[in-house]
């Protein structure tokens, strides 16, 4: 490198936060937007009608049916799925734009989602948010009283199951208190910008 040439741009780092529904993974995620800079959340497509409220280009990219299978077709995607007869997804061409910015970005996908990216990204960071025990857990579904006992049920198997899966993610944290759970995830973002 030539004297007084700056040193060539860091690349951005990819983190995928994964946690069982109740676990706290969007109030963790807010605290930690409104705590770290430098960072961003991808916008994913789908195929399904913009809401009341929602841009194009924030909220998602809005894409035909005819348009999100041809780029599952042609591999643009890293990870994709089908919920409800609508496709979500994530463009590899997006997330690599971003990286090359500099910027840190930030992927909310299930456990499928996360092996998904790690075979396009094998850099990404995940992170796993899980709640201190199912009983916890449990008790914070039961007070959110948006569930029948019967998805209440669903739901606890499908923690449970994602949670015997926390080994396969680079990083865990246990979300005891929201605040706890911000500052150790903001040092794992903070040590991985350090390292990469």
């Amino acid at each position: 490198m030539a004297e007084g040439s700056a040193p060539p741009p860091r690349g951005g780092r990819l983190f995928v936060i994964t946690a069982p529904s109740g676990a706290g993974k969007t109030t963790v995620l807010k605290g930690l937007m409104d705590r770290t800079g430098g960072i961003v959340f991808s916008v994913s497509y789908t195929t399904r009608a913009k809401r009341p409220g929602e841009e194009e280009g924030r909220d998602y990219i809005f894409v035909s049916k005819e348009r999100f299978k041809e780029m599952i077709g042609r591999g643009e995607l890293a990870e994709w799925t089908e919920t409800y007869g609508h496709f979500y997804g994530t463009g590899k061409h997006d997330l690599e734009r971003l990286l090359a910015t500099g910027m840190d970005v930030i992927l909310d996908l299930d456990l499928r989602g996360y092996l998904a990216v790690k075979e396009s990204f094998p850099d990404a960071v995940g992170v796993f948010i899980s709640p201190p025990s199912l009983e916890v857990l449990e008790e914070r579904l039961k007070k959110r009283g948006t569930e029948s006992p019967g998805e209440l049920a669903l739901r606890l198997n499908a923690a449970r199951k994602v949670m015997d899966r926390a080994e396969e993610f680079e990083r865990v944290v246990v979300n005891d208190t929201v605040g706890a759970a911000v500052e150790e995830l903001a040092g794992i973002i903070e040590q991985a910008r350090e390292t990469g």
